[in-house]
Order: structure tokens, then C-alpha cells, then sequence
């Protein structure tokens, strides 16, 4: 494995701020779309790269930590998305064809976690499209 730059480092952590900011759109981050994050982090986002962050941990695991250290300080989910669009508009390089398609599977999955999609989460789930559509 390689050692992870900041700037990968850093895509990694503005994942974990946009998988919170859909999670949080409805105001309740719940236990099943952790658990979802939790789980696509194992079996789909670990599997992308082969980086690793200064302690030898795979660096896909800053999606996670990010999300609960956010969810914690109970973040804003609206400035959490803004913050993503942002660094996403400045580094479009970093967000290729399957990168985006498993960006936008984990948020679907996570929107569906607890009782499907809710209007909060389809409203962020298409700026997210939007996003990545015509920027």
C-alpha cells in the first residue's frame, strides 16, 4: 500500500461530509444508515485504492470517521453539502466515472437505511446529481 497525500487524504474526509449531510438532511442521523456507511466503507470503498493515511490504516476509514466526528458536533447537513460542492467544483479531477457512481450508491444508501428515501434526502440526493451533472 502507499502512503496517502494530504490532498487524497483530504477526498476521502469530504466524502465522509457529504454521506453525513445526506444522512442528516432530515435533522436525525439514525443508527441503520451508520450502519449502512459502516458497511459500504468495508465491502466497496476500502476496495477503490490501495492508500493508506500516516498510521497505516486504509484510508477509506476517514469516510467513517469523519461522518461520526460530524454527527457528533451535530454539523449543519445544508453547509456540510455546500462544503463538498465547493472542494468538488475545485478538484473535478479526483471524480471519475466509478468514483461518482459509487458516490452516488452509497448516498442512495444511506437515504433508504431507515424507512427508504424521506423528501430532506431525495432533495440532497438531486443537488448531489445536479452537482455532478452540469458542473
Amino acid at each position: 500500500m502507499d502512503i496517502i497525500n494530504d490532498r487524497e487524504l483530504l477526498f476521502y474526509q469530504k466524502l465522509g461530509e457529504l454521506f453525513y449531510a445526506v444522512a442528516a438532511a432530515d435533522k436525525i442521523v439514525r443508527k441503520s444508515e451508520y450502519d449502512t456507511l459502516t458497511e459500504m466503507v468495508e465491502r466497496q470503498w476500502k476496495q477503490q485504492d490501495d492508500y493508506q493515511d500516516q498510521f497505516g490504516t486504509d484510508a477509506a476509514y476517514q469516510i467513517a470517521i469523519v461522518f461520526e466526528w460530524f454527527d457528533y458536533e451535530r454539523m449543519d447537513a445544508d453547509i456540510c453539502f455546500e462544503s463538498f460542492a465547493d472542494y468538488y467544483k475545485k478538484n473535478k479531477n479526483l471524480f471519475y466515472g466509478t468514483r461518482k457512481a459509487l458516490i452516488m450508491n452509497t448516498v442512495i444508501n444511506i437515504a433508504d437505511a431507515f424507512s427508504g428515501t424521506n423528501k430532506s434526502e431525495l432533495i440532497m440526493i438531486t443537488k448531489l446529481k445536479f452537482l455532478f451533472n452540469n458542473n
